[in-house]
């Protein structure tokens, strides 16, 4: 997968792709349009961040790439890779519980904080992508 050269794109089958954590100075992109939504991604190899119609969506510290990133109902779903270990946070539904699967393995439940937010770290390693869900309970 390595770095989106564009740092933001739609796939084929309608989810986003962002993010380059090889660049070693900060870049972004800014009004990408994807069904009627305004995204923002900044990225670099410290850290990478989405933002859609102004506010939070996605951040992880050091940068990632991420893939077929898919926000439905009652689900978060993408596939990650970088350099090194991540942090990664998530804007979901304030004060609910979720179930987060890496790479198709129950890797436990968690709740968001009353903003929404959820952080979980991934284990990564260069040219290696991990797959994240996210379900709500």
């Amino acid at each position: 997968m390595a770095a989106i050269s564009e740092l933001i794109r739609t796939e084929d089958n309608g989810t986003i792709s962002f993010g380059d954590y090889t660049l070693s100075a900060k870049a972004k992109k800014e009004d990408y349009e994807h069904e009627g939504d305004l995204y923002k991604v900044k990225t670099f190899h410290e850290i990478t961040k989405l933002e859609r119609n102004g506010m939070f969506v996605y951040e992880s510290v050091p940068g990632t790439a991420v893939t077929d990133f898919a926000v439905k109902d009652a689900s978060v779903s993408f596939t990650v890779e970088g350099s090194a270990d991540a942090q990664i946070t998530v804007q979901l539904e304030d004060d609910m519980e979720y179930e987060i699967f890496t790479d198709g393995v129950a890797a436990g439940g968690m709740k968001t904080n009353m903003s929404g937010k959820l952080s979980l770290s991934v284990e990564l390693s260069e040219g290696k992508s991990v797959a994240v869900k996210i379900v709500r309970r």
